[in-house]
């Protein structure tokens, strides 16, 4: 059976995420650890990293942190790249205290100064924060959609990045099926699933992706348009989920939904959906 989970909401305590992800009946859940819109964050407490190992050794369930949103690795401007390069580093000594074992971050966008200088900012700055943090935390880089000034759309853009890190045992990939898709891989037959997974083993290795956000997509392939959809609902389809649940690759990952929730489904609907199809 697959491993399958979404990202859930820490208001309230930390050890709370891991409540609402065990009654929407995940297996793995993804979180921030902090407040994702600002700078700011409160250290955090022996309470809170206490009430949380607890809470995820009495669930059983896998944790995975997300960074916040503000930070971009990419960013030639000085101070918000200082501010993203700290950021980083301060939210892998979290996931240590935490006992978390994956932070999954974007690469950033370059803002018009080129994907040759966004790339060497990306591997400056994760340097700086592996060599920062005084743990066994698994940073997970996240392919991008191939939106404008994107870093990180294409495996070998990726690829790149990698060769430029130092400590490659703290590297990983999350696998974005969405982000993918919308840059133009195939995962909708099993031709192109088999063309897609051949293309990411020789650039960057398989057993290299740990994580997977498991997105249908708004926009069609190729589009770059970063914009989730319901599992089955997007341009992806049932058919290319039914595909890809049936991957060896992606079936033995923990799959994370970054979906939304309306009136057509909620969370608990779409990992349902994920279970029907892997079966």
């Amino acid at each position: 059976m697959v491993r399958v989970g979404v990202h859930v909401s820490i208001a309230g305590s930390l050890e709370s995420a891991a409540d609402r992800a065990k009654a929407k009946g995940c297996d793995v859940f993804q979180m921030f650890s902090r407040n994702p819109r600002g700078w700011a964050f409160r250290p955090l407490s022996a309470n809170d990293t206490g009430g949380f190992a607890a809470k995820i050794t009495a669930t059983g369930l896998l944790p995975v942190d997300h960074m916040p949103y503000l930070p971009n690795l990419a960013s030639p401007k000085e101070e918000i790249y200082k501010q993203s390069v700290s950021a980083l580093t301060a939210e892998l000594g979290r996931c240590g205290q935490l006992q978390i074992p994956y932070l999954v971050t974007h690469l950033g966008h370059h803002l018009g100064d080129g994907i040759a200088m966004g790339r060497k900012r990306v591997c400056a700055a994760v340097n700086t924060a592996l060599s920062a943090s005084d743990n066994d935390v698994v940073l997970l880089l996240e392919n991008t959609a191939g939106e404008k000034n994107s870093v990180g759309s294409t495996f070998e853009h990726i690829r790149s990045i990698i060769d430029g890190l130092s400590d490659l045992s703290r590297i990983g990939i999350c696998f974005d099926t969405c982000h993918a898709f919308a840059a133009g891989y195939e995962l909708r037959t099993a031709e192109g699933i088999k063309d897609t997974m051949h293309q990411l083993n020789d650039a960057i290795g398989v057993d290299r992706v740990k994580c997977v956000h498991l997105n249908d997509s708004k926009g069609e392939r190729g589009s770059g348009l970063d914009r989730h959809e319901h599992i089955g609902m997007g341009f992806i389809g049932e058919e290319g989920f039914l595909r890809i649940l049936h991957h060896p690759v992606f079936r033995d990952l923990p799959l994370i939904c970054e979906t939304p929730v309306d009136f057509r489904r909620d969370d608990e609907g779409n990992i349902r959906k994920v279970r029907i199809l892997a079966t």
